[in-house]
């Protein structure tokens, strides 16, 4: 027996132990147990998938002296172990190493869970580490679907927790002081905010299977997902841009962007209408990816509108931002072109005020973990939730779409009725992919329908198909609960 398979084997008896104390609801955990946090007593941390967002989420705790790191979490042994070398020959403290988050909710001492995996384990594991007793940190988006992202909100009050979604610019003094800026009136009435994700990404390779390397336990890494053959060369990372594990840049970069508009606007909710068009251009067939990679998703509040533009082939920026959002005020304009920046113009171009400053949002998440009040997050998990749905909305719109031709496509955008001018924005998107080599008119788009939205229910009223998107299916013993089973 190797060493890997003896630990695996020691691991798998202590989750028989554990099953054998499963509660009647069916949950391994003793629900909400209450773990003290003393004001002066570091705090206990676990942080669960390390391979890249999560070895920042390693590099901020082991930065601070009120903080231990205790655990490493991953499903990918060698990245662990890796970590674990990394981190115990910067910070001076070995944590422990383990593949399974369930021997981390086990252990009473441990405060915090750190979750930076894949977006599809991203809601069972905040929810199964309250349900433990454990304060969260979640990455974006902070749940696959809408539903998720609903429940986790749900356990964290339910248990009194404190939870706090990973968009850390919320944060940041640079980007606060141009949104209260905007908000104040500074710019005139403002209608339209325009998120913008322009990122170069290129070809993931050829649809085939591949190898699952001997150090992933894939049934952990997959989860709540089926399990089903790889299907991408990369196993990390590129999942990003197939369905069952991620969500494309518009839920990976443009969660950052979509919850700026939002908070801009003075827009507390899910927004009434939806509409999305887009592609995967300019890759040939077989490429294993399945997300668009242009795409334009368009949300109507009746008197206010968000427009979001992504694009993963090489652009040119657009008043200064290629990652970012534009305020169009009655008076000018606020462009914020990156985490920790803004700039207002007037209505000429000119400049009138800047913007900068970067914040501490692990700091904020820890000292609302000591207070105990969810009021002192900059981020609290109902914003991230409410933002992270905004972008399964416009997925969702574009999943439902059909190949259309150009000016099938340009009428429709005529008669939508918005603040934003769909028409001017396709045309800027027909010269970004010419100058890509892609003739439009010969290209058909996928467009979606313009689906209508009960913001209170979080539902398409008398939509079956588009319903059937809130939620997933699930592999047991991975579930996320449905609602009124957190």
């Amino acid at each position: 027996m190797t060493q890997y398979t003896r630990r695996r084997f020691l691991e798998d008896s202590l989750l028989a132990a554990a099953a054998m104390a499963v509660s009647p609801a069916g949950k391994l955990f003793a629900q909400g147990q209450q773990q003290s946090v003393s004001p002066n007593a570091k705090l206990s941390v676990a942080v669960l998938g390390v391979n890249a967002q999560g070895n920042n989420h390693l590099k901020e705790y082991g930065k601070r002296n009120d903080v231990e790191v205790a655990y490493i979490v991953d499903a990918d042994e060698d990245v662990g172990l890796k970590r674990v070398e990394e981190f115990a020959k910067q910070y001076e403290k070995k944590p422990k190493f383990v593949q399974d988050l369930r021997r981390v909710l086990e252990d009473q001492s441990v405060d915090i869970v750190s979750i930076a995996t894949p977006n599809h384990w991203h809601a069972l594991a905040a929810i199964w580490a309250m349900q433990a007793g454990k304060h969260v940190f979640v990455e974006k988006p902070v749940g696959h679907n809408i539903s998720e992202g609903r429940r986790i909100v749900e356990t964290a009050r339910k248990y009194n927790k404190i939870c706090q979604a990973g968009t850390q610019i919320r944060s940041n003094p640079g980007v606060i002081d141009a949104v209260e800026y905007v908000r104040a009136g500074k710019i005139g009435e403002v209608k339209l905010a325009r998120g913008l994700c322009y990122k170069p990404r290129t070809s993931i390779g050829a649809r085939g299977t591949y190898y699952i390397p001997l150090n992933v336990d894939y049934d952990l890494w997959s989860g709540p997902a089926p399990i089903v053959p790889l299907s991408r060369v990369s196993l990390h990372y590129d999942w990003h841009w197939q369905w069952p594990y991620g969500d494309g840049d518009l839920g990976n970069q443009g969660i950052h962007h979509m919850d700026i508009a939002r908070w801009g606007l003075g827009e507390p909710g899910l927004s009434k209408r939806v509409f999305s068009y887009g592609g995967r251009l300019n890759f040939g067939y077989g490429e294993a990816g399945e997300t668009p990679n242009t795409m334009v998703v368009i949300h109507d509040y009746d008197d206010k509108t968000i427009a979001f533009e992504v694009r993963g082939l090489k652009t040119d920026d657009y008043k200064g931002a290629k990652v970012g959002v534009i305020f169009y005020g009655s008076e000018g304009y606020v462009v914020i072109p990156a985490y920790d920046s803004g700039t207002a113009f007037d209505p000429r171009g000119n400049i009138v005020k800047k913007f900068s400053g970067w914040g501490d949002h692990f700091g904020n998440f820890l000292n609302a973990v000591r207070s105990g009040n969810m009021e002192d997050l900059n981020s609290d998990i109902l914003q991230g939730h409410i933002s992270t749905a905004l972008c399964h909305m416009g997925n969702i719109s574009y999943r439902l779409g059909k190949e259309m031709s150009t000016s099938d496509l340009k009428n429709q955008l005529a008669e939508i009725k918005t603040n934003e001018n769909a028409l001017e924005t396709f045309d800027r998107l027909s010269a970004h992919l010419s100058s890509n080599g892609i003739n439009v008119d010969e290209t058909k788009l996928t467009v979606g329908p313009q689906l209508i939205f009960d913001p209170e229910s979080e539902t398409f009223p008398d939509n079956e198909a588009a319903n059937k998107f809130l939620t997933s299916e699930y592999r047991k013993p991975f579930a996320v609960p449905s609602a009124g089973e957190v």
